[in-house]
């Protein structure tokens, strides 16, 4: 008994990704009903995701800080999702990672306010 949890303890402590499950990529969550979800599952999303977009999901929705980046690796936007949708303050950048436009507020439904 001993032997086998000292195993599972070492390949937790050795291959994080396979304990949790790897990570994820956005293009690997399908969308739907205004939930994401994992592959293969009816229980909404909660957790990050990597590569060119990083954040986070909670219950199915993007919640807290996002970053974009362009397919060069430039920083494309970042801003902050709460319940699902665009909250507070967005930087968008160029793809030379000048900044584009900036702005201010509080999104309602993916649009800025007028």
């Amino acid at each position: 008994m001993r032997q086998i949890l000292a195993s599972m303890v070492l390949v937790v402590l050795l291959f994080p990704t396979l304990a949790l499950g790897g990570e994820i990529r956005i293009e690997d969550l399908l969308y739907r009903d205004g939930f994401y979800y994992k592959k293969f599952s009816d229980v909404p999303f909660t957790r990050k995701t990597t590569e060119k977009i990083q954040g986070s999901f909670k219950d199915g929705k993007k919640h807290g800080p996002w970053v974009y980046y362009w397919g060069n690796g430039q920083l494309s936007s970042r801003g902050t999702y709460k319940d699902g949708k665009k909250h507070g303050t967005w930087v968008y950048y160029k793809e030379d990672g000048t900044v584009k436009d900036k702005y201010i507020g509080t999104f309602k439904d993916e649009v800025k306010p007028d």
